[in-house]
């Protein structure tokens, strides 16, 4: 992909989309994905190895237990896990990632960035896809703007793993 919004365009064309870092608690931005995607008609699969249920969906322990062909992931977990999570993806076939970032670190992973761009996996790393699963809020839509003219979208292809 050589653009945000090619990269963009082409996870959200899939249907089926593995949320991994969903919490019992409610108001993570996990949590927040999940129930955006679910709501614009995906079928979304939360992930999150201490929770059974999560946004009154049954929730799964880990990517194996996914009773799907997961087509995308969408990662909002704490760096360190990422890279495992990239691991799974690898081994089990799921061709697209999204590391979710907004303002800071978030899920974004150097080591699990170069494993997706060495695997041929499809990596978006940063952004939230709530800026972009329609309709998209105004807070959202700002804090796109704000990325996009601050030089703080990512573009897939010209991501440096030394920036």
């Amino acid at each position: 992909m050589s653009s945000i919004a090619e990269a963009v365009g082409d996870f959200l064309a899939q249907k089926t989309i593995a949320v991994a870092g969903v919490s019992r608690d409610g108001d993570l931005p996990a949590n927040l994905i999940f129930k955006k995607l679910r709501d614009a008609g995906y079928e979304v699969f939360p992930v999150n190895p201490r929770a059974q249920e999560v946004e009154g969906t049954i929730c799964f322990p880990d990517l194996d237990s996914v009773p799907a062909e997961i087509q995308g992931l969408v990662i909002a977990t704490p760096p360190a896990a990422t890279d495992s999570l990239v691991e799974d993806c690898i081994r089990l076939g799921i061709p697209r990632v999204w590391m979710h970032r907004s303002f800071g670190e978030g899920s974004v992973s150097r080591q699990a960035i170069r494993r997706c761009q060495e695997s041929g996996i499809a990596v978006i790393p940063g952004a939230c896809p709530m800026m972009y699963v329609k309709p998209v809020d105004f807070g959202h839509r700002c804090i796109r703007w704000v990325l996009k003219v601050g030089g703080k979208l990512p573009e897939p292809r010209g991501f440096s793993l030394h920036s």
